[in-house]
């Protein structure tokens, strides 16, 4: 079977034109005629890998998509001759001109009044985003590996969760009021619309201006279309691109910033922490956890080889996986009857690869990881893992994907399952992020909630379990801000709160109107749900 990328059928009316800056070409979406595409095209037969830009200056380089612009350039944010100034809500220098300016004193972009509320200001953006859902999703296919099925969602529950907010917001203001500066965004690349941009139009909704780092591995171009869409309809956002080092100083300890809202790992968010608390400064971090699920005293195994295919959605490349099982020891043999089998039907491959141009995107579990350097560090950890003990027992088989011919493959990472890792490796107590499954065996409730507890807190974790009894007996006691009983739990949508215990988290806790209230003031000495140094207040 002879594989190709399908063709994306684009015109010149069809195109977005959204801005052109003086001497520079009009960006176009991606096809697989041009050759500059990351994420899953990166090092295919009919596409060199392009070179990225400077994380310094942002300027395009040989093969790099015009679309991937710098702080100053349009349409993420202002021409260079002028500064937005989120802390002041206005602009500096000359006003920009053209369909990325801001609202003017008398019409906005489109004729609309600059008197708009920052709900149907918002709702304008929703619907600007629904109109180039499809875009936007292909974006995330092609930056960031995202097969065509998430992909989609990625958008839509973006669409979809701030539809809510617009519609229920007035209530959630009530007494309260926008922080005195902006709120600061640093999130990772794996969910630009549905955690990023959905956090930056909810922030909006509720009277603050926005900053928002693009994430360094990918996102840059989605989140640059989503926020000119925005800041055409008079959303006071910006988007910055640039190392983390280099923008802290300004993201994190600038005194004009109100809110810190921060998605990554430990290491970055504890100096993220460090910083805040020094300052006092209002903050959301959300940290990686070792999500666990448990096994004890179960038996309805067609149940869990239904879900097993689900968790590995996207390689695993989420905050809320589940990366590793701690199974009872007598029910070992039953366990592996039924996962086994099912992660023996999991899809990889390349996202756009068909092979007749008229067929569908194919339908798979997940694509690459993140880039080629993740996938060998991956794999070195599997390979330190086996040498020092662990027991492997399923590993996909490249042969089995949806490769194009010729394909560089040294951003996939094959699903891999290995038996008790051995302490001294990073697999048996941090996340992963990536198609690894570990499985550690117990004997006594104890060993269990010890071992489900390995990453001191996570974001979710799941028990399987017979006896209802004994779910509510042991479900307090593990570290997870949420704990699904025989099913799994996610970060949720809407008015479902979020947030971690232990070192997944620090800060104000978010979801429905917990997110709201993370980015506003109300009265004086109020103490917000969240996990400060202070004190832990759950909802």
């Amino acid at each position: 079977m002879r594989l190709q990328v399908r063709q994306q059928a684009t015109t010149a009316d069809s195109r977005p034109r959204l801005c052109t800056e003086s001497g520079a070409t009009p960006w176009h979406p991606p096809s697989p005629s041009n050759p500059a595409r990351p994420g899953p095209m990166r090092g295919s037969a009919a596409s060199p890998s392009p070179q990225r830009p400077s994380a310094t200056t942002g300027s395009s380089t040989s093969g790099t998509p015009p679309g991937r612009r710098t702080a100053g350039s349009c349409p993420a944010s202002a021409p260079s001759t002028a500064v937005r100034s989120p802390a002041r809500r206005a602009w500096t220098g000359p006003p920009p001109t053209g369909p990325c300016a801001p609202p003017s004193t008398s019409t906005a972009p489109g004729g609309t009044s600059p008197c708009r509320s920052a709900g149907a200001r918002v709702a304008a953006t929703l619907d600007a985003l629904a109109e180039h859902r499809r875009l936007l999703a292909l974006l995330l296919v092609w930056e960031i590996g995202k097969p065509w099925r998430l992909a989609q969602a990625d958008v839509d529950r973006a669409i979809d969760g701030v539809r809510w907010y617009v519609d229920g917001i007035e209530p959630m203001l009530a007494d309260r009021a926008p922080l005195d500066g902006p709120v600061s965004n640093i999130a990772s690349w794996n969910y630009p619309m549905s955690v990023l941009v959905h956090a930056m139009l909810v922030q909006a909704l509720a009277g603050n201006a926005v900053i928002a780092k693009t994430p360094t591995d990918g996102g840059v171009a989605c989140l640059t279309l989503a926020s000119a869409l925005a800041a055409r309809e008079g959303i006071p956002v910006t988007l910055l691109s640039g190392s983390g080092g280099e923008l802290s100083q300004a993201l994190v300890r600038a005194p004009e910033i109100g809110c810190v809202s921060f998605v990554g790992g430990r290491d970055t968010g504890a100096a993220v922490a460090t910083a805040v608390a020094d300052l006092g400064k209002r903050h959301v971090l959300e940290q990686e956890g070792l999500n666990t699920w448990g096994i004890w005293n179960y038996s309805d195994w067609d149940a869990l080889t239904a879900v097993i295919p689900k968790l590995f959605d996207y390689g695993k490349q989420r905050c809320t996986a589940y990366p590793r099982f701690v199974v009872q020891r007598q029910l070992f043999d039953a366990f592996l009857a039924a996962y086994l089998p099912a992660v023996r039907t999991l899809r990889v491959g390349h996202p756009l690869a068909v092979q007749q141009q008229d067929d569908s995107y194919p339908e798979l579990d997940f694509g690459p990881v993140i880039n080629a350097a993740k996938a060998k560090e991956l794999q070195d950890q599997v390979a330190e893992a086996i040498e020092r003990g662990a027991v492997p027992l399923h590993r996909g088989s490249p042969s089995d994907a949806r490769f194009l011919p010729g394909q560089d493959t040294s951003a996939y990472v094959q699903p891999v399952t290995l038996l008790n890792p051995p302490r001294s490796s990073p697999l048996h107590h941090a996340e992963p992020f990536g198609p690894v499954d570990t499985i550690v065996l117990v004997d006594t409730e104890a060993e269990l909630l010890a071992a489900m507890n390995a990453s001191n807190g996570a974001l979710v974790a799941s028990l399987s379990t017979d006896d209802l009894a004994t779910y509510e007996r042991l479900a307090p006691q593990i570290r997870s801000f949420k704990v699904g009983n025989g099913r799994p739990r996610s970060r949720g949508d809407r008015d479902e709160l979020f947030g971690g215990l232990g070192a997944s988290w620090r800060g104000a806790f978010v979801g429905g109107e917990l997110l709201v209230r993370a980015v506003t003031r109300g009265p004086a000495g109020e103490r917000l749900p969240g996990n400060f140094p202070e004190y832990q207040l759950l909802p």
